[in-house]
């Protein structure tokens, strides 16, 4: 008796298994099919606004249209978060919070509402990313995928981390970073229990979002051949991205927050929709002068991680622009996550740094695009606290060990310098509750 019991006990923990291992395949499934659908809900938004290739064909329409589009969408967007609060809040975080302090789960309406906002915010050129909204797409589908299973209660939680390990797997078209990602911003309490039906949910939509999706490429590649001066010449690319990335926390801490103060003492309530109309003229400026400079920034990474022909001059007036346009849409409310806009600085910042090299003959033969890989890596890790997910990404997408040594120095030691003067939180989400405020 004692044996039967025994054994009906394995018999029923592998059968959990194996549902559990399929569930995982499935949910990964689904959830790369619904990320590809999501950006290309995105990718058609923004040709209706703009044109079949906006970075090209924005600047075919009169300025006029392009200031009504963008402030347009954006007092929608604020509208969508008036009527639900929860769109407002980044997929990755609150993902994670659902999962480490037993929140309730995102509904279908706040997701498909969050879909709309993200789209519509990305789609009129907003510098907002696509990684939040991925994470709250897979988790939901964990989430019913779950029900229909009929798993216990201690494996829905579990579930729900598959789900968005998925989501952000499709959606950045790199298996082994998203797992990264997930583990480190996400999954972390059920590392040792979960990683397995982790990296067989990522690999499932990683494989659907490939065959329509691109990922980041690295054409130049020296592999694990070392060259020693992109290690040395780390030594001045630390301090050069250190102050650039106080520059930009500086903006985005300091600048806007006090505007955005002053704001709220004048208007109150109406501070949302009024800071809505100025961060919408500003994004359609910034469209107007560079297209480059707005959307989720994954063109102009590409481009500058694989050509050698970009001045000094373009690569100066995108960052800054770039700098404005990140930091007026996560003000202006706009829906997204952060990832990718912030990859986009770091390589800009990165290939600057290579041009000065080369204008100043120091470090003969290193070319801006190691620098501008090494940068989007580094910005990325040290704003979002994602060191492990930054060195991870390097690897993935170069496959070379020049960028990823570098990258490890540096994001290690930038980061501990970050610390010294501001408080980064753990998902780089701003959360600023002006009720507490009072008028001085």
């Amino acid at each position: 008796m004692l044996f039967g019991d025994f054994l009906k006990k394995i018999t029923n923990k592998i059968s959990l298994i194996r549902d559990f291992l399929l569930a995982s395949v499935i949910t990964g499934l689904i959830s790369g099919f619904f990320i590809v659908f999501y950006y290309y809900i995105m990718e058609y938004i923004s040709k209706i606004f703009f044109g079949s290739n906006p970075i090209f064909t924005i600047f075919t329409w009169p300025k006029w249209y392009i200031y009504l589009i963008t402030i347009l969408s954006i007092l929608i967007v604020n509208f969508i978060i008036y009527k639900d609060k929860n769109v407002k809040e980044y997929g990755v975080e609150q993902i994670a919070q659902i999962i480490t302090e037993k929140k309730e789960m995102i509904t279908i309406k706040t997701l498909l509402l969050k879909i709309i906002a993200s789209a519509l915010s990305i789609g009129s050129g907003f510098a907002m990313g696509t990684e939040g909204p991925s994470a709250e797409i897979g988790a939901m589908i964990g989430y019913k995928i779950h029900s229909l299973f009929k798993f216990p209660e201690t494996l829905l939680k579990p579930m729900i981390s598959i789900g968005a390990s998925s989501g952000i797997a499709a959606i950045f078209v790199s298996p082994i970073t998203g797992i990264a990602f997930a583990i480190e911003s996400i999954a972390y309490n059920f590392i040792k229990s979960y990683i397995t039906f982790i990296i067989v949910g990522s690999l499932s939509a990683f494989s659907i979002a490939l065959i329509f999706l691109q990922p980041f490429t690295f054409i130049y590649s020296a592999g694990r051949m070392i060259n020693f001066k992109y290690v040395y010449v780390t030594a001045l690319f630390i301090p050069y991205m250190t102050l650039l990335i106080y520059f930009y926390l500086f903006i985005q801490d300091k600048i806007l927050y006090f505007m955005h103060l002053k704001l709220f003492n004048i208007f109150r309530k109406y501070k949302d929709l009024i800071f809505a109309i100025i961060g919408g003229s500003v994004i359609a400026t910034i469209l107007i002068i560079s297209p480059y400079a707005g959307f989720t920034g994954h063109k102009i990474v590409s481009l500058l991680i694989n050509n050698e022909n970009l001045n000094i001059l373009f690569i100066l007036e995108i960052l800054l622009l770039r700098i404005v346009a990140t930091t007026f849409s996560i003000y202006s409310n706009a829906v997204g996550g952060m990832f990718v806009p912030l990859m986009s600085i770091g390589a800009l910042s990165g290939y600057l740094f290579g041009l000065i090299l080369q204008y100043l003959h120091v470090g003969i033969g290193l070319e801006p695009f190691y620098f501008a890989a090494i940068g989007s890596a580094v910005f990325m890790g040290v704003i979002m606290k994602l060191p492990l997910t930054s060195i991870v990404l390097s690897l993935e997408i170069t496959n070379d060990y020049n960028v990823v040594i570098a990258t490890g120095f540096s994001v290690a030691i930038i980061s501990y310098l970050t610390k010294l003067n501001f408080n980064l939180k753990k998902f780089n989400t701003i959360n600023i509750d002006f009720n507490t405020l009072t008028h001085k």
